[in-house]
C-alpha cells in the first residue's frame, strides 16, 4: 500500500457531537482530545512522516467566548500532552494576536522531543490570510520561492486530507500546501474517531491516481 508521507487532519463535529449528547456546545472539544492522541499513535506505528492538526482559526474565534475559551484549553492540552511524545512539534498561527495562548509560544519554533521521528504541526490561532501576508510584505519576495515566504514555510505540501463531520470544504486549511492534496471525508463527528476511519481514508488513497498535474 502506498502511504502518504504527511497527512492533514480536519477534525471537525466537536459541536454537533455535544448538542447530539445533550450537552452545551462547548463540551465537544475537550472529547476531542484522545481521538487526536490515538491518530497520532495510529499514523507513527503506520510510518506517516508529517501530521498537521487543524486545531483553531482567527475565524473560530468570533464565537461565543465559553467557547472560544473551550477550545484554546483543549489545544493546550493536547500540545502538552504531544510534547511528551516521540516528536518534532511545531505550534503555527498568528502569536502576535492576544488569542494565541501564552503557553504555546514557546512551540512556535518547532521543537524536538526524544527523537523526534515524526513531525506534528498543529495549526492554533491560524488563518490562511496571514500566512500568505508575508508574502507581499517581504520585499525580497521575487527572490524567494512561494513557500519560504509563507509563515508556514517548515510544513511540507500535504499528500492526504481527512475531514471528520461530513463537511466538504477546506475552511482555508494551509491553501499552498493543499493544492494537490486528495481530500477524504468522513461523516461521523470527530469525538467518535475510530482507528478503522483512518484505514478507510488510507485505503482509499491508496486507489487515487496521483500526478500532481502532470
Amino acid at each position: 500500500m502506498r502511504i502518504p508521507k504527511h497527512i492533514g487532519i480536519i477534525p471537525d463535529g466537536n459541536r454537533r457531537w455535544a448538542v447530539k449528547q445533550g450537552l452545551s456546545k462547548e463540551k465537544g472539544y475537550e472529547n476531542g482530545l484522545e481521538p487526536g492522541i490515538k491518530l497520532f499513535k495510529l499514523c507513527k506505528e503506520i510510518g506517516i512522516k508529517e501530521i498537521t492538526y487543524y486545531g483553531f482559526t482567527m475565524d473560530n474565534t468570533k464565537r461565543a467566548a465559553i467557547q472560544t475559551q473551550a477550545f484554546i484549553n483543549a489545544c493546550v492540552k493536547a500540545v502538552n500532552i504531544l510534547s511528551h511524545e516521540d516528536a518534532s512539534l511545531l505550534v503555527l498561527g498568528n502569536s502576535n494576536s492576544p488569542l494565541f495562548p501564552e503557553e504555546l509560544k514557546p512551540y512556535t519554533n518547532r521543537q524536538k522531543f526524544q527523537n523526534g521521528s515524526i513531525k506534528i504541526n498543529f495549526l492554533v490561532n491560524y488563518g490562511w490570510n496571514w500566512d500568505l501576508s508575508k508574502l507581499y510584505n517581504n520585499e525580497q519576495k521575487s527572490k524567494k520561492s512561494l513557500m519560504e515566504g509563507l509563515y508556514s514555510s517548515d510544513i511540507s505540501r500535504i499528500d492526504l486530507i481527512i475531514r471528520w463531520g461530513g463537511r466538504r470544504r477546506l475552511s482555508g486549511f494551509l491553501p499552498v500546501q493543499s493544492v494537490y492534496s486528495d481530500f477524504y471525508v468522513v461523516d461521523d463527528y470527530w469525538p467518535d474517531f475510530k482507528p478503522q476511519h483512518l484505514y478507510d481514508a488510507l485505503e482509499w488513497y491508496n486507489t487515487q491516481d496521483i500526478t500532481l498535474g502532470g
